[in-house]
């Protein structure tokens, strides 16, 4: 499955984009979208699409190094934890 198969599986989350612009969705609003509103399944699956790593950085770059985020508190904080443990190489 890649990511554009997902995003139809998961379409749903998607409510607000329109399913001609379902292609343009960028990685940060895919990892936003599925760490705020995913079932454990989805967010599973978005790590081994886009690799924990990545989601990680994509993560920290939206959540922890902006003043202004999307992400959830509880979330965030989750997130922040989670990522610190098992993705500790990019805490920048």
């Amino acid at each position: 499955m890649d990511k554009s198969e997902f995003i139809l599986k998961i379409r749903s989350l998607f409510w607000s984009v329109s399913d001609s612009k379902l292609d343009l969705i960028s990685d940060e609003l895919f990892v936003e979208t599925v760490l705020n509103y995913g079932r454990l399944e989805d967010v599973q699956t978005l790590f081994g699409l886009l690799g924990l790593e990545k989601v990680a950085t994509i993560f920290r770059k939206g959540a922890v190094q902006r003043e202004r985020t999307n992400y959830l508190p509880q979330v965030k904080n989750y997130y922040s934890l989670y990522f610190d443990k098992y993705a500790p190489g990019d805490t920048k």
